[in-house]
């Protein structure tokens, strides 16, 4: 369901909508760095479901943000990669990050009411550093017969 304020114009209308889907604008993001194939998105989104991830891709290319290649092989490859559109994220995401750091230097830390520069950082570096392999879903495991205990 859409929603239309009368006092924004309609290309901030329609970014938003893009953006306000789960997933999208990391997604776009992840791609910035160059053309991914779907396991290699999927590794550094590591809690999309290969479901949602692959949904949120047809739209996306729906959208003409992202275009999907397929590559001969064999075995046949597919990857996908941000159009010029998607690429023009890349100014936006900037900008929300430099946000993100104020929201993050302006929020009081638990218990003591004093700002924390490193509050939000800091756990997204913790995330980056650690070296747990993506798991499947164990409905995934189910349909390849593999058991789930």
């Amino acid at each position: 369901m859409k929603h239309s304020c009368q006092h924004l114009c309609d290309g901030f209308q329609a970014a938003m909508d893009v953006l306000a889907k789960p997933w999208n604008g990391l997604i776009i993001a992840t791609l910035d760095e160059g053309p991914l194939r779907f396991g290699e998105i999927g590794e550094r989104l590591d809690a999309i479901s290969d479901r949602m991830l692959s949904s949120r891709l047809k739209e996306l290319e729906a959208l003409g943000l992202v275009v999907r290649r397929v590559l001969p092989g064999p075995p046949v490859r597919v990857e996908y990669e941000l159009t010029d559109s998607g690429r023009g994220f890349q100014a936006v995401a900037q900008a929300i990050s430099r946000w993100g750091e104020m929201l993050a230097e302006s929020a009081p830390r638990a218990g003591t009411g004093a700002s924390s520069s490193s509050g939000a950082r800091g756990r997204v570096k913790a995330k980056a550093g650690r070296a747990a392999p993506r798991t499947r879903s164990r409905n995934a495991a189910r349909v390849r017969g593999e058991g789930t205990a």
